[in-house]
């Protein structure tokens, strides 16, 4: 049995659109007792969607010119104390595992990782900004009081990046560029700032030298670049001091869920501490060394959490670029079960997911069946359909009447391509 698994409706726990509902009713995810607390399982149908979402956001990211890589999901606990990680984050930290003599660990977070990418060779100032990014595996340890369906987990993947600039002012067009893509990938998902997403500037608490990397000329910049930027945007943003990273101010982008509660979705971070702890360097254009300065950023945070949010979102109801079946065909009789196959073939030379279900329920109750499910499209066939070589095609917005089949792929392939 799952041990985050909805509750019954009359049980009266989660709400009609809230995502661990949804999930189970949709098949999207599961949680098991053998595997662990706060690990998720994806069902196909889950699956599918966040296959669809990683590879939308490699994608973009590349095309706004970050270089993707792959780096480890363990390593040497050497490496997060170099960090400081270790010290700040002990708490929620798998414990070390030891692997000839040396002490291994599920990686926490992404970027000393990447800041041994940036030392690999010696870097110059026409190499900055050099915006390295991962669709990242991490494991955090969340007390068993906090887990809560995809929004809080201990094994998540995060579309991370860090931008390795030169400077301050670098740092500033930088974090307004990832505020940019932000703000792009939010009006694909049909978010809107202010309405279904928010901005944070999170501040350190000087006099909390234990939290707080010691720095005040460095905790002084960088939160007057931040304050800068965000006012620079015209947008409306909140303060909240001590919410800071040990190693900086970032700028945190707030969403709440069916509960309503308030959840940090992702982060622009700026870093002035990774360059000193790693000795990061460039070669400026007077051929002297310089130390850089790091943005930690990510364009939809964790995938499980902003999978949560835009589940509840849709309220389950995908768009059809990213629902897992975008349409369901549905031949009246078996006398229309060959058509079918033909058009599934159609169908899937045009790489759109589709479903036939040639059961022997009657159409009226597969109908039913498939809106339940939230599947975008249906593709009705009986006689008339298989003589005319045309589909009785639905939205799940209405009726769209009758279409030649070539028509029909034109629609499904426009609503997809244009990610309405």
């Amino acid at each position: 049995m799952s041990e985050q698994k909805a509750p019954k409706p009359e049980e009266g726990v989660l709400g009609e659109f809230d995502h661990r509902r949804l999930g189970q009713e949709l098949q999207l995810f599961t949680f098991s007792d053998l595997v662990g607390s706060g690990l998720p399982l994806w069902l196909p149908k889950g699956a599918t969607i966040r296959r669809v979402l990683e590879r939308f956001i490699v994608d973009t990211e590349i095309a706004w010119g970050y270089q993707h890589v792959y780096t480890p999901d363990i390593a040497k606990l050497e490496l997060y104390k170099k960090s400081g990680h270790y010290p700040y984050y002990k708490d929620s930290m798998y414990a070390p595992i030891m692997i000839d003599e040396h002490e291994f660990m599920l990686r926490p977070m992404t970027c000393p990782h990447h800041f041994e990418l940036y030392a690999d060779r010696p870097k110059s100032y026409r190499d900055l900004p050099m915006r390295i990014a991962e669709l990242a595996k991490l494991y955090r340890y969340e007390g068993s009081g906090e887990l809560a369906g995809l929004v809080r987990v201990r094994s998540f993947c995060l579309a991370d990046a860090h931008i390795i600039c030169a400077d301050t002012n670098q740092a500033a067009s930088e974090i307004g560029k990832a505020l940019d893509l932000i703000e792009y990938i939010a009006t694909v998902f049909g978010l809107k700032l202010g309405e279904n997403y928010s901005y944070r500037l999170s501040l350190g608490d000087r006099t909390d030298e234990k939290k707080y990397y010691k720095n005040d000329a460095a905790w002084d910049e960088g939160e007057s670049m931040l304050r800068t930027v965000l006012k620079e945007r015209n947008g409306e943003f909140i303060e909240a001091l001590g919410e800071a990273a040990f190693y900086g101010p970032k700028i945190d982008v707030q969403m709440k869920d069916a509960r309503g509660k308030e959840n940090t979705a992702f982060t622009v971070q700026y870093d002035f501490c990774m360059p000193d702890r790693f000795n990061l360097t460039y070669i400026d254009a007077d051929g002297k060394e310089k130390r850089p300065v790091v943005v930690h950023r990510s364009s939809i945070g964790a995938i499980e959490r902003v999978m949560a949010f835009l589940i509840e979102h849709y309220k389950g109801a995908f768009p059809t670029w990213l629902a897992p079946v975008q349409v369901k065909v549905l031949p009246i009789g078996e006398a229309h079960h060959a058509y079918a196959e033909e058009i599934g073939k159609k169908l899937r030379a045009k790489e759109i997911r589709f479903e036939v279900d040639a059961s022997n329920e009657s159409l009226s109750k597969r109908i039913r069946s498939a809106k339940m499910e939230k599947i975008p499209y249906l593709m009705v066939i009986g006689d008339k359909e298989v003589a005319a070589e045309t589909v009785s095609l639905e939205h799940r917005s209405g009726p769209l009447g009758s279409k030649a089949i070539t028509e029909a792929l034109e629609i499904l392939s426009t609503d997809i391509q244009e990610k309405k």
